[in-house]
C-alpha cells in the first residue's frame, strides 16, 4: 500500500479521531474522495495489521461502481502491487454499512493469479 499520508488532503482527521482515538497515519485512516464518476462522495477507511492491507470504500447513497473501486485502487495501492475483493461463503458474511466493499493484499506473501489468457486476449 502506499504511505497514506500522500492522502491527507482528503483525511477525515475529526473521524479518525473519534474512530481510533488518535489521527490516523502512513498505513490507517479515513478519507473522503469525489467520486470521478458523479462527483458525489466516497469514504474509504484504510488498515494495515495482521498481516493484510485493508480499504473499506463506501457511499451514502449506493454501492461503488467498477470505476470508483478502480479510482481508490489507484490512491491507495502501488501501481505493481494486486489486490483483490473477496467472495466470502455466506456464513462467513459480516456487513456493518449496506452500501461498502473492500480491498485486501496480503502483506507477507504474495497472491495467485489466473493466467491473463483466461480473461481474453491481448
Amino acid at each position: 500500500m502506499k504511505d497514506l499520508n500522500e492522502l491527507n488532503y482528503a483525511r477525515m482527521i475529526e473521524f479518525e479521531q473519534r474512530i481510533y482515538g488518535c489521527n490516523g497515519n502512513g498505513g490507517n485512516g479515513c478519507f473522503q474522495f469525489m467520486s470521478l464518476v458523479d462527483g458525489m462522495p466516497i469514504r474509504a477507511i484504510a488498515s494495515d495489521g495482521g498481516g493484510w492491507d485493508h480499504v473499506s470504500v463506501s457511499r451514502a447513497d449506493r454501492v461503488p461502481n467498477y470505476n470508483e473501486m478502480e479510482q481508490i485502487a489507484g490512491l491507495f495501492f502501488k501501481d505493481d502491487e494486486t489486490a483483490v475483493q473477496y467472495h466470502v461463503p455466506k456464513s462467513e458474511h459480516v456487513n456493518h454499512h449496506p452500501n461498502c466493499l473492500h480491498w485486501w493484499r496480503p502483506t507477507e506473501e504474495r497472491l495467485a493469479k489466473p493466467p491473463a489468457s483466461m480473461v481474453g486476449p491481448k
